[in-house]
């Protein structure tokens, strides 16, 4: 059996970003590839359409012919012509629409769905960090879904519906103009009509269904942002407030949909209406022609065939068509989130850095996210770490000690000044070859809703077994996680940890996050607060295998916790985004400026300056 559903290959890339300001142009870059398909696909529901009106036109002429045979062996005469006739019904016409279904639901909705959806999550994947800071998580996947099936419905449906009823109304309009002129004038006038109905409605019908997409979309980030801090939620008694902050937005989601059903349900009654008048309008011409001698029996019966199908078919293409323009409602409503291009690009043919020895050069770096000096970050950072050499960065917080690490990641481009590994400006190479040469490991540890297993392996997706047990043992994580299972029932390394890892501990998030690290063993190290979700018990176990971890690395290290950083190569001071201070521990601790003052708030008793050294 022929395969149509090989016909639309499902993921090919895409020629460029998403285009957002022009429907047409979006929607052009979405389906690009699959074009050829759609346009076979719309020719076969033209075919569709017509087979309509072969139909109503052989029910005319076989009655028309009959009589004229009145009184002979009817049957006998004309057996060939009417097998003929019958292998249309049987054959033709079910093989017409039956590669028409299956170029729609096998060849277009499912593959041109997946390229249009792949396509918007590369993109998506591709926007800077404060893209994905400034919105709901719930509502971008939301958005990203509702686009893509969207834009296919709308194409499919077009294909299906309006060439369908495109062919079916012109090949009416010559039918009965054969017939007669005056009919076939009737016909248009009522076209006309109806298609006076669609200018009016559809614009409107457009506008509200954007406006229910948006609100529908604001729900979903709304539950989904309260459920995934569904802990915070209960500890802070506020379950209450968040039902209200729900009910809220599903009021406006229902205010929108009344919006559009009013709208709709004025649309559906004045369809019925204009829909009866054609049948009454079309059989009742014919049957005053054949009154007159100038109608055929089988003549009246075609028009009212045909009045008949079309009047039907009114109330299913206005109703699709109604779809269609909410789908193109939404595929708008999704362009205006999913679209903007990346902040943070590489440049045309970006050169990858590959392996680094390590050397970071920050030349007086300045950066303010975007807005003005007043609101902290970097004013002018200056530093450099040698190859190999474990650095230190500490100060208060919103300093700017994450910011620095932020941008040396390229998660953000800097405003003024250089950031260079081994001499190379961060700016100049691609991203991804920059970020593979680097480990980070962050206070806020992320966890994947996967197993253990794939959790740190995201570090070296090609590392064996044995090399994942042995990061894990390195990290202190290896007991642990050989007890966890989940609720289907998997144990050890393929229990899966929950959303963002919640069925962990947070030491236990964080021992998995460098095991992480030390499977990638990329050349340099970034440590934000990495034993922060430690007790010190743990926290020294660690601290030993992470010193073994080091050797041979670039280290730039961010605590609060000033004992961690203790036994650094160098310690850098950093005050209102630039250096202010920099030396060994005991240096700066002669000096009594700055990090003297941050060692003696915390040297009373939480921390142990000797267990420390």
């Amino acid at each position: 059996m022929f395969e149509f559903s090989k016909l639309v290959a499902p993921f090919q890339a895409a020629k460029g970003p998403p285009p957002g300001d022009s429907l047409r142009a979006f929607v052009a870059w979405a389906l690009h590839g699959a074009w050829r398909w759609i346009g076979l696909t719309a020719l076969l529901g033209g075919l569709s359409g017509l087979t309509e009106i072969a139909s109503a036109f052989l029910i005319g002429w076989v009655i028309d012919d009959a009589l004229a045979h009145q009184g002979g062996d009817y049957l006998a005469a004309q057996w060939p012509l009417l097998l003929a006739i019958a292998a249309f019904y049987l054959l033709l016409r079910p093989a017409i629409l039956g590669v028409n279904a299956a170029m729609s639901s096998l060849a277009i909705a499912p593959n041109a769905t997946a390229l249009v959806l792949s396509r918007l999550h590369a993109h998506v994947l591709g926007q800077h960090i404060q893209y994905f800071d400034d919105d709901f998580a719930g509502r971008l996947a939301q958005k990203a879904m509702q686009t893509s099936r969207a834009l296919v419905d709308a194409a499919v449906e077009i294909c299906n519906t309006v060439v369908f009823a495109g062919a079916t109304l012109i090949g009416a309009t010559f039918l009965i103009g054969g017939m007669d002129a005056r009919l076939a004038l009737a016909l248009l006038a009522w076209l006309a009509a109806y298609g006076a109905l669609i200018i009016y409605f559809l614009p409107r019908i457009r506008k509200r269904a954007k406006a229910r997409a948006g609100a529908r979309a604001a729900v979903t980030g709304q539950l989904v942002d309260t459920l995934t801090n569904m802990k915070t939620v209960k500890l802070f008694a506020h379950t209450a407030r968040e039902e209200d902050a729900a009910r809220l937005s599903i009021g406006r989601y229902r205010g929108a949909a009344l919006d559009f059903g009013r709208l709709s349900t004025r649309f559906r009654v004045s369809l019925n209406v204009i829909a009866g008048a054609l049948p009454v309008l079309m059989i009742g011409g014919a049957l005053m022609l054949w009154q007159a001698g100038a109608a055929t029996a089988g003549e009246i019966a075609t028009a009212g065939i045909i009045s008949s199908r079309i009047g039907q078919m009114t109330g299913w293409v206005s109703f699709t068509a109604m779809g269609i323009f909410s789908h193109i409602g939404e595929v708008e409503d999704g362009m205006k989130t999913l679209t903007p291009p990346p902040e943070v690009t590489d440049r045309p043919g970006a050169p990858a850095i590959g392996r680094v020895a390590g050397e970071i050069v920050f030349d007086d770096v300045r950066f303010h996210y975007g807005r003005g000096r007043e609101s902290g970050g970097l004013n002018g950072l200056g530093f450099r770490v040698a190859p190999g050499e474990k650095v230190a960065l500490v100060g208060a917080s919103g300093a700017g000690k994450s910011t620095a690490l932020a941008l040396l990641l390229r998660l953000y481009d800097r405003e003024a000044g250089r950031i260079a590994v081994d001499g190379r400006d961060v700016a100049e190479v691609r991203q991804e070859s920059l970020r593979a040469q680097i480990s980070m490991v962050t206070q806020e540890t992320a966890m994947f809703n996967r197993s253990a297993r794939e959790n740190i392996l995201y570090g070296r997706p090609d590392a064996t077994e044995d090399e994942i047990h042995d990061a894990a043992r390195r990290a202190e994580a290896h007991d642990f996680i050989q007890s966890l299972r989940d609720v289907h029932g998997r144990q050890g390394y393929d229990a899966h940890l929950g959303e963002r890892g919640v069925k962990l501990s947070g030491g236990q998030r964080q021992r998995i996050a460098l095991a992480r690290a030390i499977l990638k063993d990329a050349p340099v190290l970034l440590l934000d607060e990495a034993t922060s979700a430690l007790d010190s018990e743990v926290e020294a176990e660690i601290q030993s295998a992470l010193w073994e971890v080091m050797q041979d690395k670039t280290v730039i290290a961010i605590a609060h916790r000033l004992s961690t950083i203790a036994r650094m190569d160098r310690i850098l001071v950093i005050d209102d985004g630039r250096v202010v201070e920099q030396g060994t521990h005991s240096e700066l601790l002669k000096r009594g400026g700055l990090y003297a003052r941050f060692w003696d708030r915390q040297s009373g008793g939480f921390l142990n300056l000797e267990a420390a050294e």
